[in-house]
């Protein structure tokens, strides 16, 4: 996931929509291999190390091929980068945790209300008040969230309790995930906004790669798959991160698209499917409209004017 600040929304032409959905399509699959590469030995930190480390490596060989940004980073930037690629260390150590307890698109479904937690954020750190259209949107992502979630237990027939016991962990790591992005989002905005993209995904790589190593060493060592699906899941986990991040911040801003676009939510959606496809892992109908309904919401609250 990438860590640009959110953007006016603006027309796109048809080949950058196009992008958008490979990008929203890649981190989604992204998640599902995550998930394989979990169910085969393979721990939280592990992946998280190689998959940062792997994007690092090839965004600061991108860097070199193209040539280095005009001008040195300022002060405020310098001070900024390590409390960006720490906040986005946390991010992915939640997530994947989120990933590896939950089924995939729940999970995701729990991590995209950041833009709740990134409103809040700007508004107790720099005084901006949430968007009306935010307020009016928050109830029916947290509807949509309860309905996908199965917060009460109906669909699955445990009840309220014994559905908040099998997802209460995962829910809980989602949730996590979307308030540190949140403020790692709003800390980017207003303290490193100016920064060349590749600079930024490289720094912030890079330091998530050494935290998650430092993670692993505390924790023994790297836990590798137990199993040559999980061989799979890792290694197509590092790739499809690191191509959905390189397309993100080379491609796009050259069809005139900079920062993060609605159109990207619909990563939920090809999660689902892919899931489903790869996994098994199937949901009721009433959860399926509660992830159409946050899913919905957010585009919306992607796409409106501001």
């Amino acid at each position: 996931m990438s860590t640009s600040a959110p953007a006016p929304a603006r027309a796109v032409s048809g080949l950058a929509f196009l992008t958008l959905l490979l990008i929203a399509l890649l981190m989604g699959a992204n998640h599902v291999a995550a998930r394989l590469a979990f169910d085969h030995g393979v721990d939280v930190a592990t992946a998280v190390t190689v998959r940062s480390g792997a994007t690092a490596l090839v965004v600061g060989a991108l860097i070199a091929l193209q040539g280095p940004p005009r001008g040195p980073l300022t002060p405020r930037q310098r001070r900024a980068l390590p409390a960006i690629g720490l906040l986005v260390a946390l991010q992915s150590l939640c997530l994947y945790s989120a990933v590896a307890r939950l089924p995939v698109a729940l999970a995701l479904l729990a991590f995209n209300t950041y833009p709740l937690a990134t409103a809040l954020w700007a508004w107790a750190l720099y005084g901006q008040r949430p968007a009306p259209a935010l307020l009016r949107a928050a109830p029916l992502l947290l509807l949509g969230l309860g309905l996908a979630l199965d917060v009460l237990g109906a669909a699955s027939g445990l009840g309220a309790g014994g559905q908040w016991r099998a997802i209460g962990a995962g829910v809980g790591f989602a949730l996590a995930a979307s308030a540190v992005f949140g403020l790692a989002l709003v800390i980017t905005h207003h303290e490193a906004g100016g920064l060349d993209g590749r600079v930024r995904t490289f720094c912030t790589m890079a330091i998530v790669a050494v935290l998650a190593a430092a993670g692993v060493a505390w924790q023994g060592g790297f836990h590798w798959p137990a199993a040559a699906p999980g061989w799979w899941g890792l290694a197509l986990l590092t790739v499809l991160y690191g191509t959905g991040i390189t397309i993100l911040f080379t491609a796009l801003p050259r069809l005139g698209v900079v920062g993060n676009s609605a159109v990207m939510n619909v990563e939920p959606v090809f999660a689902l499917g892919l899931a489903w496809a790869v996994l098994g892992q199937r949901i009721a109908p009433i959860q399926l409209l509660g992830a159409a309904l946050v899913v919905g919401t957010v585009i919306w609250l992607g796409l409106r004017r501001r």
